[in-house]
């Protein structure tokens, strides 16, 4: 005869999640449109989390304007001291702070350098928005830096409302005293398009996309930190752009017009429809 358990045996407890993994996993299954809104309510669950969560969950960029130049700038965590943020175009935190970070002499030049740069890049490829640039130091010599990119579009022929933030993550690591490099890029790009037309009604296509690229190079007159990152930033946000439009964009399309085909009447032959007839004049005899 089998033995039966008591009552009063209890089921092994199951080990507790990491809280951290947990609401990453909730993070991605959200939609893409409502990040910022689930991010503050899952870092009003957790709050003894959210330094790190906010580190770990791109989000849709914010806009501030600089108070010294009157030049937009972007909002993220690369810039954020307590509550207040650092302008790439003055070097000042708004609102002020006494003890806030910023980059060394040496880097500081070569955050200016770059935000030029990269303002030039973003009107070229995206003939509007804001962009911003911020670096830091890491270990040594190494430094890492992020490049900021926000897009928006209203009122367009088949935009409604649109945004593209693009947020790229640079780490350097210098070798050979200092005369090559070893880059490591991570790429995420936030899309969200909406659509108010008869045609379609009121449509939402939004999504996030991340990459991740590195290379080595050498450093000299030719070859700079500038052009050995814009260059890598560039192939890889063009990589991403072809890929949105080609697997996310047409692909969604295509499984539109295959669910929903815009006909006028039945699609069925002349010969079906006659046969059809004929057998509910039988049935009425």
């Amino acid at each position: 005869m089998a033995e039966m358990v008591s009552q009063g045996d209890e089921a092994p407890e199951q080990p507790k999640r990491d809280p951290i993994e947990a609401a990453l996993s909730i993070m991605r299954r959200m939609p893409p449109n409502k990040i910022a809104h689930n991010l503050n309510a899952i870092c009003n669950l957790i709050p003894e989390h959210a330094d790190e969560l906010l580190q770990r969950v791109d989000q849709p960029l914010e806009e501030a304007k600089c108070t010294d130049t009157g030049r937009a700038y972007l909002l993220c965590d690369y810039n954020r001291d307590g509550d207040s943020h650092r302008s790439p175009w003055s070097n000042k935190y708004d609102p002020p702070i006494d003890d806030g970070f910023v980059p060394s002499e040496k880097l500081r030049r070569l955050e200016v350098e770059a935000n030029t740069l990269f303002d030039c890049y973003r009107e070229l490829y995206f003939e509007g928005g804001t962009s911003s640039v911020y670096l830091w130091e890491l270990d040594g010599d190494d430094f890492a830096g992020c490049f900021l990119i926000k897009k928006k579009v209203s009122g367009h022929e088949f935009v409604t409302e649109g945004c593209w933030d693009s947020i790229h993550v640079v780490e350097v690591n210098l070798e050979e005293g200092g005369k090559a490099a070893n880059y490591k890029l991570t790429t995420t790009v936030i899309l969200t398009m909406d659509v108010q037309k008869e045609s379609v009604g009121d449509t939402n296509l939004s999504g996030t996309l991340t990459r991740t690229a590195e290379k080595r190079s050498v450093i000299d007159a030719e070859h700079t930190h500038m052009h050995n990152m814009g260059t890598l930033i560039e192939d890889t946000e063009t990589d991403i752009r072809v890929n949105m439009d080609a697997l996310y964009i047409q692909k969604t399309r295509e499984v539109v017009n295959n669910v929903r085909q815009p006909q006028a009447g039945p699609s069925q032959g002349a010969a079906f429809t006659a046969s059809l007839n004929e057998a509910v004049k039988r049935h009425a005899r």
